[in-house]
């Protein structure tokens, strides 16, 4: 058994784990990073990039049938299943190399590809390796969650790790999960040319707001997603190509394949937490505010803290602990100012307080601002009309913005920025944006807010009045 001494062991090579990585090596400290499955982990070769990539190709096929708005004639659009896995397989090879054992080694990284499992508070086993470290970092990420449904155990189904691998269109595509992740996949798969159906047991995408989500949920309706709610899965029968999930209340819905998107689960089991003294709770690894666990020499980022499960939430923690790890500032991890987008189209996005929770939380001292995409010049030439943002506002000051239409993951890092820095709202109105852009959907939103106290005030126009009787 090998031992060997580092400042800082990282324990997962995904979005959080290579930030942490390569923000430590490259300011002087010794860095091993530990990683029995694919660099890059979830985000790069099961989530994020191919995800996007394959709403790309249906996106590619919906505009085809759909060209004649713009004065061109339409086409059908046919999609080669295999040959846009093609496309997906490509995306991820260009973004390899950065997240690359290579790439990490040539910083300096002391890159280890086996599974770590604590053997003692400052101890880590990896393969034939005994790792002593002055700081851990936990960074092992998320798994899809599988449920424990009647029946399941019985017939074939996808989840996220596997889906990108599947060669031939699925005929018709049954997905358990109306959350993001299903909507996205629901989005791309009728576009690409398979029959779609979302069985989800509350209402889909009820962690947004119910306005926003309802213009989501029509667009894909009328795009031909079978959308069933308060479907409770109670039992799965079927077999290869002929599936069927009952749902409690006796509905019987029947498709080729199945998708599993209820969720995911911490990856926590190798790890061995109990010989480090290290708490987990049900939604991840116990951590405080500057994301330390309770063995003070060991912090936790990304999804197994058991926060919000987003790559860039994980990458957000990187700088956050090296803060601390590196340097011995104090630094808190935030949640606040985190956005978040669903990429269906239209797109969905939110960050900070939602119009229901800001009401709860600020009552009458609640000012809702909103604006129209279809009053935005850049959108009508696009014919993206539909969509809107609102912007909660509290004594001048946004407290969280919504939006739902074209770009509005782009559109909400704007906002992302004013709740990080608290700005008022004056601000985002003092900002000029190009004409004509999406982008300025932001800059009337602040606009919406400051119109009434201009052109309904008395007292404004009266000052206007004398002002233009007096002054020469």
């Amino acid at each position: 058994m090998k031992r060997i001494k580092t400042d800082v062991l990282v324990i997962g090579a995904g979005s959080g784990g290579l930030s942490v990585a390569a923000g430590a090596v490259q300011m002087g400290a010794s860095v091993t990073l530990l990683e029995g499955r694919k660099m890059g982990g979830d985000c790069l070769n099961y989530g994020c990039v191919p995800s996007k990539a394959l709403i790309a190709s249906g996106k590619a096929a919906a505009v085809q049938r759909d060209a004649v708005k713009f004065g061109v004639a339409d086409a059908p659009g046919t999609a080669d299943y295999a040959a846009a896995k093609d496309h997906v397989k490509s995306v991820i090879a260009q973004i390899e190399p950065v997240d690359s054992q290579e790439r990490f080694e040539s910083l300096g990284v002391n890159v280890i590809r086996e599974f770590g499992r604590f053997i003692s508070p400052t101890e880590v086993e990896a393969g034939d390796t005994v790792i002593t470290a002055r700081r851990v970092v936990i960074a092992t990420g998320s798994s899809p969650l599988v449920p424990p449904i009647p029946g399941l155990d019985k017939v074939p189904f996808e989840t996220n790790e596997t889906l990108f691998d599947l060669r031939e269109r699925p005929d018709h595509l049954l997905i358990i999960g109306g959350g993001p992740i299903g909507m996205e996949m629901a989005q791309a798969h009728v576009r690409l040319g398979s029959g779609v159906t979302v069985i989800e047991g509350a209402k889909a995408l009820g962690k947004d707001d119910p306005e926003l989500a309802a213009v989501v949920l029509n667009h894909l309706r009328d795009e031909g997603v079978v959308i069933e709610e308060d479907a409770l899965a109670e039992e799965i029968r079927g077999k290869p190509g002929a599936v069927e999930v009952h749902t409690k209340d006796g509905r019987v819905i029947k498709g080729s394949h199945l998708l599993m998107a209820v969720g995911r689960k911490t990856n926590t089991d190798r790890l061995n937490l109990e010989a480090a003294g290290i708490e987990i709770t049900r939604s991840g690894i116990k951590t405080d505010a500057s994301l330390r666990t309770t063995n003070r020499r060991v912090y936790a980022i990304g999804d197994i803290a058991g926060g919000l499960q987003f790559t860039h939430v994980a990458g957000y923690h990187a700088g956050v602990i090296i803060r601390s790890m590196l340097f011995g500032l104090p630094s808190r991890a935030k949640t606040t100012h985190i956005p978040w987008a669903t990429y269906t189209d239209p797109e969905l996005a939110q960050v900070g307080l939602t119009e229901a929770q800001a009401r709860e939380e600020y009552g009458e001292r609640l000012e809702v601002v909103r604006f129209d995409y279809e009053h935005n010049d850049r959108a009508i030439a696009e014919r993206k009309t539909t969509g809107f943002i609102k912007v909660m506002v509290v004594r001048g000051r946004p407290v969280g913005a919504s939006v739902v239409g074209y770009q509005a993951g782009e559109l909400i890092s704007l906002w992302a920025l004013a709740l990080a820095n608290k700005m008022k709202m004056s601000q985002i109105a003092a900002m000029v944006a190009p004409y004509p852009t999406i982008g300025e959907v932001n800059k009337r939103a602040a606009g919406a807010y400051f119109s009434p106290r201009l052109f309904e005030n008395p007292t404004v126009k009266r000052v206007v009045g004398l002002v233009q009787r007096w002054i020469p």
